[in-house]
C-alpha cells in the first residue's frame, strides 16, 4: 500500500474526529447562541464529508469489491456533507460579525444570510443528479459530481471566509485573537487556491497530465489544512477562553479524556490485528489494556501539578478581585456596592449573569448549598446572601466554582464596611441637617419675637383707627387690607414659632382626642376658606369615638396643615376630601385634592423646611406635619399623582389610645370593696 494511503487514512481520521469533538463540546456546553448553532452544524456537515471519504476508503482497503449499498452510503454521506459545507462556512463568519457587532442586526444580516443560502437552494438538481449516482464514484474530487457551478460557489466562500477573517483580524481587541484570524485567513486562502487549482487547473485543462497519486497528496493537503483550524481552536478555547468555552474546562477535559480512551481501544484493536501472526488477539489486547498501569504513577503526578497550578492561578485571581471591592465598598453605598460585585464578579470569571442578594431576599435562597450556581455568603453561622450565578454554557468548572466560594468567604468583610461607613454617613448626614435646623430654628424664634410686638403695636392702631367715624372710606378700605395683610404675617410667623419649638412629646403622653370632632372642628374653620375659592371642601371621618393618642391642638394643627395646603393646590371648582377610619394599625386620617399633583422635580423636597413651590409660601407646612406626626409615633405617606395623572393624596396614620384595663379593673374592685365596707 502506498504511503500516500496511510498519509490519507491519518488526516481523513483527523478530519473526523475533531468535528465529532467539537460537536460533542457543543452539545455539552449548551449555549443558546445562533453562532453555537451554526458551527455545531458545520462540524456535522465536516463529519460527513470526512467520516464518508474515510469509510469508503476503509471499505476500498478491506473488500476486493466494495458492496453497493456502502458505496452509495458513503457517496451520500459526501455529498451530503460536501452541499451545505459552503453555505455554512458563510453564515458562520455573519454570525460571529454579529456577535463583533460589525453588522447589524437588521436587513444587512438578512441579505447576507440569503447570500449564504441561495446558490445552495438554486443548485439542487445538481445534487439530486449527484445522490441518484450508483456507480463511478468519485470520492476524491466529489465537487466534480456536482457541477463547475458548485465548484466555483465552494471557491466563492472560501474567499469570502477569507475576506471575513481579515476584518475580525483587524478589530480583534488582543493579540492572541489577532493571531488566530490571521491563521484562519492564510489558511481558508490556502485551501481556496488549492481547490482552484486541482479544480480548474489540473482536472478541466490538464486531464490526464497528473497522476491519482499526486492528486491524492494534494486532497490530502486540502483535508490537512480544513483540521487545523480546528485544532488551533482547541489551544485558543483552553488557554485564551475563545469564545467562552474555556471556563468549562472541566467539559474539554472530560471529552479531551474520552477521546484519548476511544482512541487507545481502537490503537488496540489495530495492534491486535498487525501482531495476529505472532500472538493471539486477546493476549495482545490485554498486554496493551494493562500497559496504562505503569504510567499511572507519572500521571498523577503531572495531573496534581496541574490541579494545583489551576487552583493557585484561580485562588490568586479571586483575591485580587478582592481589592477593587474593597475600594468600592470605602464609597459607603450599599447599593453601588451590590451592583459592582455582580459587574466585576461576572466580566473577570466571565460569566453570563451574577446577582447578589442581600436582606430579605435571602429567605428565597436560603437553600444555596443545594442548588447549582448559588453560593451562600456566610458570616458566623449565619446567611448574609447568596450569589447567584449563570455560566455561558451548561455548567461551572471546578475552578470557577472554586474561585466563587473563595469570594464568598472574602464577601462579608466588605459588605459589613460598606454597611459601617454608610451607617457612619448616614448620622454625620443627619446630625449636619439637625444643625441646619437647629440655626434656623433659632433664627426662626428670633425673627418671630423682635417681629410679632411690632405688629401687634400696629395692628392695634389700625384697628382704633377703624373705629374712628370720621375716617373717609378710601382710608378705611385701604387699612382693612393692611389689617388683612397683618394678620396674613402673623399666621405665618405663627408657623416659624411652631417649627422652631423643641420636637419632643414632654407633657403629652397622657394626652388624647377625638378623631371625629377634631376633624369636624378643622373642617368647620376651614369651611369657609373653601368657599371663598369656590372649592367643596366634604369631611367624612367615621364617628366610632376612636381615642387617639395625641392631643387635639397637635391632630388640628396636622390636619389644618394638610388642609389648607390641599386648598391652595386646588383649582376653583375643585373638590377636596377628609377621611379617616381605624383599622388594627391605628387610625387613618387621608386628604385627597383633585388638583395638578405634586411635579416630577419637586417629589423628594416637599417634606423639606422652607421648600415651597407658591409664590407667597413659606414651605413650613408640610414640614410641621410631617414632624408632629413623628412626635407621636405616627406615619405620613403621600402619593401623587391620584387618577388621570391628577391629585394628591396624603395618609396619615396616628397610633389610638390604649385603654388602661388593668387600672380599671383595681378602681372597680377598690369600689366593690367600699361598697361591701358600707354594707357592713
Amino acid at each position: 500500500m502506498h504511503y500516500s494511503i496511510y498519509f490519507r487514512l491519518i488526516v481523513l481520521t483527523a478530519g473526523t474526529l475533531l468535528p465529532f469533538f467539537w460537536i460533542v463540546v457543543i452539545l455539552g456546553h449548551r449555549r443558546q447562541r445562533n453562532f453555537e448553532r451554526i458551527f455545531f452544524f458545520l462540524c456535522l456537515s465536516l463529519v460527513c464529508l470526512f467520516g464518508g471519504s474515510l469509510l469508503a476508503l476503509n471499505a476500498q482497503l478491506f473488500y476486493t469489491r466494495v458492496p453497493v449499498s456502502l458505496a452509495i452510503f458513503c457517496w451520500t454521506l459526501v455529498c451530503l456533507g460536501l452541499w451545505f459545507l459552503p453555505s455554512l462556512l458563510v453564515h458562520l463568519q455573519v454570525e460571529y460579525a454579529h456577535i463583533r457587532e460589525l453588522i447589524p442586526p437588521g436587513v444587512q444580516r438578512q441579505l447576507w444570510l440569503a447570500l449564504a443560502y441561495l446558490p445552495a437552494v438554486l443548485l439542487v438538481p445538481k445534487l439530486y443528479g449527484a445522490l441518484r449516482l450508483r456507480s463511478g464514484f468519485d470520492f476524491l474530487l466529489p465537487s466534480n459530481s456536482l457541477g463547475w457551478l458548485f465548484q466555483l460557489w465552494l471557491i466563492a466562500a472560501l474567499v469570502i471566509g477569507a475576506i471575513w477573517q481579515w476584518r475580525f483580524m483587524k478589530a480583534a481587541p488582543d493579540e492572541e485573537q489577532h493571531r488566530f484570524h490571521r491563521s484562519l485567513l492564510v489558511d481558508l486562502a490556502s485551501i481556496a487556491g488549492y481547490m482552484l487549482t486541482l479544480h480548474l487547473i489540473v482536472h478541466r485543462w490538464g486531464e490526464g497530465t497528473a497522476d491519482s497519486v499526486s492528486i491524492d497528496i494534494n486532497i490530502t493537503l486540502v483535508v490537512w489544512l480544513a483540521v487545523v483550524p480546528l485544532a488551533m481552536l482547541i489551544r485558543n478555547v483552553q488557554k485564551f477562553n475563545f469564545l467562552q468555552i474555556g471556563r468549562q474546562r472541566n467539559l474539554i477535559y472530560a471529552v479531551f479524556a474520552t477521546f484519548l480512551a476511544l482512541l487507545y481501544l481502537s490503537l488496540v484493536r489495530r495492534v491486535s490485528l498487525w501482531m495476529e501472526p505472532y500472538l493471539p488477539p486477546e493476549a495482545s489486547a490485554a498486554l496493551l489494556l494493562f500497559l496504562p498501569v505503569v504510567f499511572f504513577e507519572p500521571l498523577q503526578r503531572l495531573m496534581r501539578g496541574i490541579l494545583r497550578r489551576t487552583a493557585q492561578k484561580e485562588m490568586d485571581h479571586a483575591q485580587r478581585m478582592m481589592t477593587p471591592i474593597q475600594e468600592v465598598a470605602r464609597l459607603g453605598n450599599l447599593g453601588k456596592l451590590t451592583a459592582f460585585i455582580d459587574k466585576w464578579i461576572g466580566e473577570e470569571l466571565e460569566l453570563a449573569e451574577v446577582n447578589l442578594f442581600l436582606g430579605s431576599a435571602v429567605e428565597l435562597v436560603a437553600d444555596a448549598d443545594d442548588s447549582e450556581g448559588v453560593f451562600a455568603i456566610r458570616q458566623s453561622g449565619r446567611v448574609l446572601g447568596t450569589l447567584r450565578v449563570k455560566a455561558h454554557g451548561a455548567m461551572l468548572s471546578g475552578e470557577t466554582a472554586a474561585a466563587l466560594e473563595f469570594l464568598c468567604e472574602q464577601l462579608p468583610g466588605p459588605l459589613d464596611l460598606c454597611r459601617l461607613i454608610e451607617e457612619k454617613l448616614q448620622l454625620e448626614r443627619e446630625l449636619a441637617e439637625r444643625e441646619r435646623l437647629a440655626v434656623l430654628g433659632q433664627m426662626a424664634a428670633s425673627i418671630s419675637h423682635n417681629l410679632k410686638n411690632p405688629l401687634g403695636s400696629i395692628k392695634t392702631i389700625l384697628q382704633v383707627q377703624l373705629e374712628n367715624p370720621g375716617l373717609p372710606e378710601s382710608f378705611r378700605v385701604e387699612t382693612k387690607m393692611v389689617l388683612e395683610e397683618i394678620g396674613r404675617l402673623s399666621s405665618k410667623l405663627n408657623q416659624l414659632l411652631q417649627f422652631s419649638g423643641p420636637a419632643i412629646r414632654g407633657g403629652v403622653a397622657a394626652a388624647s382626642c377625638d378623631a371625629s370632632i377634631v376633624a369636624e372642628e378643622v373642617g368647620g374653620v376651614l369651611r369657609h376658606e373653601a368657599e371663598r375659592r369656590g372649592i367643596a371642601l366634604e369631611v367624612g371621618v367615621e364617628d366610632g369615638g376612636a381615642q387617639l393618642a395625641a392631643s387635639s391642638e397637635a391632630v388640628s394643627e396636622i390636619l389644618s396643615n394638610l388642609v389648607v395646603n390641599a386648598l391652595e393646590a386646588t383649582a376653583r371648582g375643585g373638590h377636596v376630601m377628609v377621611s379617616g377610619s381605624a383599622d388594627g394599625r391605628g387610625f387613618l386620617f387621608a386628604v385627597e385634592d383633585d388638583g395638578p399633583g405634586v411635579p416630577e422635580n419637586a417629589r423628594e423636597k416637599i417634606l423639606q423646611p422652607f421648600f415651597t413651590t407658591k409664590t407667597q409660601g413659606t414651605g413650613l407646612g408640610l414640614a410641621i406635619v410631617a414632624r408632629r406626626v413623628v412626635e407621636f409615633g405616627g406615619k405620613l405617606d403621600w402619593e401623587s399623582p391620584v387618577k388621570d395623572g391628577k391629585g394628591t393624596r396624603f395618609e396619615v396614620m396616628m397610633p389610638i389610645k390604649k385603654e388602661n384595663k388593668q387600672g380599671s379593673n383595681e378602681v372597680r374592685v377598690r369600689k366593690k370593696h367600699e361598697n361591701d365596707i358600707d354594707c357592713g
